[in-house]
């Protein structure tokens, strides 16, 4: 039997139980009949449709991919049209390209970040990461440094989840499935202070109260120890987040940016600047860590790079890096088929058109400060411990019924886990709710929202955790 796209919502999600696996998911517990599925059918705007009908505002970007909603298809269909029409595929290997591919390539060393020259294509961010790894390694091994094999990465940070990327998180649940991770990293604070009080090691007081300047200080003494501990010639590289997402939405303080970048240079490591969430305006700028005076030596970037409107991943890299790996007679021994597919490169041209043509990031940086303002107010819910984030990317931390602040397991289960996510579905909004080791509600809602609906996603998760606070 053949199914239609527009089938009744119970035979969708009944051929999904029995055909399709989905990411991240136990499909076990879709039910035989796909009962707990949730099926989107059509998007607008800023909202989404699910196969039932209902609307609901797209608090999520998809998954931080949709900058622009799902309102220009129009464009991106003739912009598509076009360039199928033109050449549907070629890829970028062994000394041949195309002229979509070359086009996105110089676009992006516009908007990139100081010294970023250079773009090696991939289909999305893992691969991204896993690109800038092997980069990493060519550049040292071509210097005379093929000792440096260890990489460094902050604790609770996601960057993937090819084998690869996944040696660069800490998270037993997603690594030990899968054996020893492929690269040897070395993992150190994020710079996340909530919580953190003076049983912090090495805090010479209380995480939460420390200034900015204290805070860096710390952070950076911490790196610089386990970069000695490891032996700072067996270093290839540090990769880090502008703005954490895994954790909530975690910023840095002042001067913890250029302060990565001196250590990188005393110790000759390379700094990674993974972008896949925070680039293409999620913070208000084309890259994220513009905003905290970053100066990495490679980027990592997926995601909105095409809006959601097609699968794309890119490795930006400095002149400095590319200046060695491009010496006569190298050769970077790495690649992907679809790396750079004219399809793909015409979508994320498109997409920049309509960035720059419509000043959406302009929209982020106008409504940014009032986001800020109606989220910082959930703080005076009892359930509310901290609200984190900047530009349209934000988290709240919740504190729960144990004396330490977290969760039971009944109050965990019945509220993290049940009302909270199913109180902010029913009332039309997605978002995400973690219900790990610290419980989060997280926004990243498209960058075209204006005031009123951020007021309405703000109104709702403060309705959400009021009735959570009374139940807790």
């Amino acid at each position: 039997m053949t199914i239609s796209t527009q089938a009744p919502a119970g035979e969708l999600s009944a051929t999904a139980a029995r055909h399709l696996l989905l990411n991240m998911t136990p499909n076990g517990s879709l039910g035989r009949s796909g009962e707990n599925l949730f099926v989107v059918r059509r998007g607008e705007g800023p909202y989404v449709d699910d196969a039932d009908g209902k609307r609901y505002i797209d608090g999520l970007s998809g998954l931080y991919c949709c900058q622009l909603g799902y309102s220009y298809a129009p464009e991106f269909a003739e912009a598509a049209d076009r360039q199928l029409r033109e050449l549907c595929f070629s890829p970028l290997w062994s000394s041949s390209a195309h002229p979509t591919a070359i086009e996105l390539s110089e676009r992006l060393a516009r908007i990139a970040p100081v010294d970023i020259e250079h773009t090696f294509f991939s289909g999305g961010g893992a691969e991204a990461v896993e690109t800038a790894w092997k980069i990493a390694r060519r550049y040292h091994a071509l210097r005379g440094e093929a000792g440096r094999t260890k990489a460094i990465a902050r604790r609770g940070a996601y960057h993937g989840l090819t084998l690869g990327a996944l040696s660069l998180t800490d998270d037993p649940g997603l690594r030990e499935p899968y054996g020893p991770g492929a690269i040897e990293t070395r993992f150190v604070s994020n710079t996340n202070r909530f919580g953190l009080g003076p049983e912090a090691p090495g805090a010479p007081e209380a995480l939460e109260r420390m200034d900015d300047e204290t805070f860096t200080s710390h952070l950076l003494a911490e790196l610089e120890a386990a970069i000695l501990a490891e032996g700072p010639e067996t270093v290839a590289m540090l990769i880090a987040e502008p703005v954490q997402n895994r954790g909530g939405c975690i910023t840095p303080p002042e001067g913890y940016w250029p302060g990565l970048r001196a250590l990188a240079d005393r110790y000759g490591f390379l700094l990674v600047a993974d972008e896949v969430i925070t680039a293409f305006g999620r913070l208000g700028e084309w890259f994220g860590g513009d905003l905290y005076g970053a100066r990495p030596d490679i980027v990592t970037v997926a995601k909105g790079i095409t809006a959601g409107y097609a699968p794309m991943g890119a490795t930006l890299v400095s002149d400095r890096v590319t200046e060695v790996i491009n010496r006569p007679g190298a050769v970077l021994n790495h690649g992907y088929t679809f790396a750079g597919h004219p399809l793909s490169a015409a979508i994320a041209l498109r997409s920049l058109d309509i960035m720059e043509r419509d000043r959406i990031l302009d929209n982020v940086r106008g409504h940014q400060a009032h986001l800020a303002r109606r989220m910082d107010a959930l703080t005076d819910l009892p359930i509310v411990g901290d609200v984190r984030g900047a530009g349209f990317f934000y988290a709240v931390e919740l504190t729960g019924d144990l004396d330490d602040g977290g969760f039971g397991d009944t109050a965990r289960t019945a509220l993290v886990a049940d009302l909270i996510p199913r109180r902010l579905r029913e009332a039309g909004l997605l978002a995400r709710v973690y219900n790990r080791a610290a419980p989060l509600v997280q926004i990243a809602p498209p960058l075209i929202s204006e005031r009123e609906l951020l007021d309405r996603i703000a109104d709702i998760i403060a309705a959400t955790l009021d009735e959570a606070s009374a139940r807790l």
